[in-house]
């Protein structure tokens, strides 16, 4: 499979009842060397991205780590195809830009109750996807995650980002599958828009996605006032979303999460938490869970992985589904959604869980209800 060519490329995909997976390998050049990157997931979701090589290598090195990935996922069942949205990799991928994006901190229904009423905050859906800014300059459009650092993009976002707006703007928004919704303009036209409120940064957002309609990049629905709020609110409820965002019309974009309040917050109508895999279960296909509590890994049960996908390795990052958290930190109904690449175990606190009432834990105890915990 090796050339003398510089540059090699794979779209491999995987059809088997319900699975419909992708997997792409990319050798690309870099500096002096040859970077070896890899995406893979479901089929028009976005892509988990990763690379192989931590640094630049030969050519000859880099092939053969290439050559290895496509015989491992062909022996698979993986077949070459034409089908499906291809994978739009960078050369850049995981390197720092600086862009960091505003962070939310959590609030429960009785302080959504209160922003509904404030005519000074706005609502908007919280979407279940993967946080990324997109910056265009000229023909160069680059994914930047959570963490700062460049990432893929589905091709048809790429692909739209070159049609709208100016040669130079930087957007935030959430992937969700091969659509983007994007939600706050932070540059536009070599203009930084940070320090202007979110009413003139959305205002400037809206003007320039108008007239593209439900294209791969579309603006986020906002609901301003209380009547719009609460039919808003009730809407993604009936239609088991995610969550509500509340944000601050006045206020700046400001990077970070703040220790406690902010101008942007998040209701979650399910709790999630992002947990350390602490180590697999012999051969079930369930691993251990823990959270950090004052720096110390602490266990928080288990969780199973499901048919056909593949058991996260020790010390990653995943995330997880959950009714609620018994005090001491035991998730009750653990569900699986898939690993995170964008955040790092530090961030993994057990100050993330939402805790069920200790009277409700007592009457689960009666009737042998149980989280799972060791």
């Amino acid at each position: 499979m090796s050339s003398a060519t510089p540059s090699q490329s794979t779209t491999l995909y995987f059809r088997c009842g319900g699975s419909d997976k992708i997997y792409a390998a990319h050798v690309q050049p870099l500096g002096a060397g040859f970077v070896v990157n890899f995406a893979f997931g479901r089929r028009g979701t976005t892509l988990q991205t990763g690379t192989k090589t931590a640094k630049p290598v030969d050519y000859p090195t880099a092939m053969k780590l290439y050559d290895r990935l496509v015989r491992e996922k062909t022996a698979k069942g993986y077949t070459a195809g034409q089908a499906g949205t291809p994978y739009q990799g960078t050369e850049r991928q995981a390197l720092a830009t600086g862009v960091l994006p505003q962070l939310l901190n959590p609030i429960d229904q009785d302080d959504a109750d209160r922003l509904i009423g404030d005519d000074d905050w706005w609502m908007q859906e919280k979407f279940d996807g993967r946080r990324i800014l997109i910056r265009r300059d000229g023909n160069d459009v680059t994914g930047i995650n959570r963490k700062g650092l460049v990432v893929a993009l589905p091709q048809p976002v790429t692909q739209q980002a070159l049609t709208i707006g100016d040669n130079q703007w930087l957007m935030d928004g959430e992937a969700v599958g091969d659509v983007y919704v994007a939600f706050d303009l932070l540059e536009a036209d070599g203009e930084d828009l940070r320090q202007a409120g979110y009413d003139l940064r959305l205002t400037y957002l809206s003007r320039m996605l108008e007239s593209i309609g439900k294209a791969a990049i579309r603006l986020v629905q906002t609901a301003c006032t209380a009547t719009a709020k609460r039919q808003l609110l009730a809407q993604l409820r009936r239609d088991n979303r995610e969550g509500a965002v509340f944000k601050r019309a006045l206020a700046p974009y400001t990077p970070g999460r703040p220790a406690s309040g902010g101008d942007q917050l998040k209701l979650k109508f399910t709790a999630t938490a992002s947990c350390i895999v602490a180590g697999g279960n012999g051969t079930r296909r369930s691993v251990a869970l823990a959270l950090l509590d004052d720096g110390n890994r602490v266990g928080v049960g288990n969780v199973t992985i499901p048919p056909r996908q593949p058991i996260p390795v020790t010390g990653s990052v995943i995330e997880v589904r959950y009714l609620y958290a018994h005090v001491g930190g035991c998730l009750f109904q653990p569900v699986y959604l898939g690993v995170r690449d964008d955040i790092g175990p530090e961030a993994c606190t057990i100050g993330q869980l939402k805790y069920k009432a200790a009277a409700d834990d007592e009457e689960d105890a009666e009737s042998g209800v149980r989280g799972q915990c060791p």
